[in-house]
Formats: structure tokens, sequence, C-alpha cells
């Protein structure tokens, strides 16, 4: 059994404007819509997608993003449904290639307790930015010892080299600097659990945040000015 701590977290609606995910957050006196920071990582992105997709042709890509979408999101249900501790899962409504990558990824999962949160809306008003955080909870890693992380959990083809990764730390960064700014609680690490078609399942850990708290920073900036300049 998976043990969670009571931190109260209020909802937040959300709302899609022109492809861009918004968080609708009460500021200091009236309500202001916050992008999301998937929207912001997928604006930075978007000359590699339009590369991908012409190289691999629009319906193969749209084969491979409707497959990875569904692949994700069946796999997260029975995440979140393991850490809450739900006794009947939902195998049977699911893909069995997500049957298979949350089984395999158990034994990962079964390292995270003391759970702060799951699939809960986050925001800073110092950033400007919302988003969604997979999970909070302790962690227990290489070095043997539980540690509060911000976890996010990934599914893929195959691994991916870390170099390949910054964007989930980055998104994890954000996450981290929303936990602070809301609840004071400050993280040690960011996780990336991924668990893959090809039967790997590879654990990224990450203790610089500073690096990827920089890294975000750079990613809002070029945001807002590509904003500023489409709305002038």
């Amino acid at each position: 059994m998976f043990t969670h701590q009571d931190v109260p977290f209020v909802p937040i609606e959300r709302e899609s404007i022109d492809g861009v995910r918004y968080y609708k957050v009460f500021g200091t006196e009236e309500l202001v819509k916050m992008p999301s920071i998937t929207s912001v990582i997928s604006w930075r992105n978007r000359n590699k997608f339009k590369e991908w997709r012409a190289k691999v042709g629009e319906q193969e890509a749209n084969n491979i993003t409707r497959k990875a979408t569904h692949r994700g999101t069946d796999a997260h249900t029975l995440i979140e449904e393991y850490l809450n501790n739900v006794d009947n899962l939902s195998l049977s409504s699911v893909l069995p290639l997500s049957q298979y990558l949350f089984k395999q990824a158990k034994p990962d999962l079964d390292k995270i307790d003391n759970i702060l949160c799951q699939e809960t809306a986050l925001y800073s008003t110092e950033l400007g930015i919302a988003g969604s955080v997979d999970c909070i909870a302790e962690h227990t890693g290489e070095n043997g010892e539980p540690e509060l992380s911000i976890i996010d959990f990934k599914t893929s083809a195959k691994p991916k080299p870390r170099a390949w990764i910054e964007d989930y730390f980055v998104q994890c960064a954000a996450y981290a600097c929303m936990l602070y700014e809301m609840k004071g609680i400050m993280v040690k690490k960011f996780v990336i659990i991924m668990t893959c078609e090809n039967g790997e399942v590879e654990v990224y850990e990450e203790y610089d945040k500073r690096k990827y708290i920089n890294l975000l920073s750079e990613y809002i900036r070029e945001f807002v000015e590509s904003k500023l300049k489409e709305y002038a």
C-alpha cells in the first residue's frame, strides 16, 4: 500500500486558445490565463516537429502520434490507479500494450511512497505558467535513500539517450518551482520513469535543479516574445 500525504490543492480549469493550453488561475486580484509548460515546450520544438512530419509524411506522423498518445494515456491511467491503491485496475479497458508497459514498470513504481499528489494542476504567478504534474512523492533511487521528487512517467518504443530528454527535466523544473511557490515545499531531485515497448524500463534521475530552472527561464522568455510579436 502506498502512503498519501494530506496536501490540499485547488482544482484549476483549462482551455485551449490557438492550439495553446491555458490554465485559469486567480492571481493576486483577478483571474488570469497562464500557458501550460507543455505548450511552452511544444512551441520551442515546433520546427523539429514540422521537420519530422515532413520527413515521415503526414499520414504516418498522425498514426505514430495517435499510437503514442493512446499508449501514454492508458499507461498513465493504470499507474495513477496503482499508486492510489485501487483494488481493481482498469486493465480490461486499456490496450494490451499499455497493460504490458504498466506491468513492467511496477518494480520501479514500488520505489515510490509518501505521495503528495498525482495528476494535479500547479501554477506559478512568478513565472506565469501552469501545468499538471504526474506525481510528487518520495522516490528511492540509486543512492538507496527516499527523496522528495518530481516524478514524470513516460512511455516510448525504446529508451532515449539522456541528451534527448532535456525537455523532460525542464518540465520537472517548472513543477518544482510551482510547488515551492504554492506550498513552500522544495524537492530534492527530478525523476523520469520511462517504460518501453522493447521491454526495458529506464529511470533517469537529476539533481542539478539550477541548470534546468535556468533553461526553463529561457523557454518562457522565447515563448512570451513570440506571442507578443504574434498578437502585436
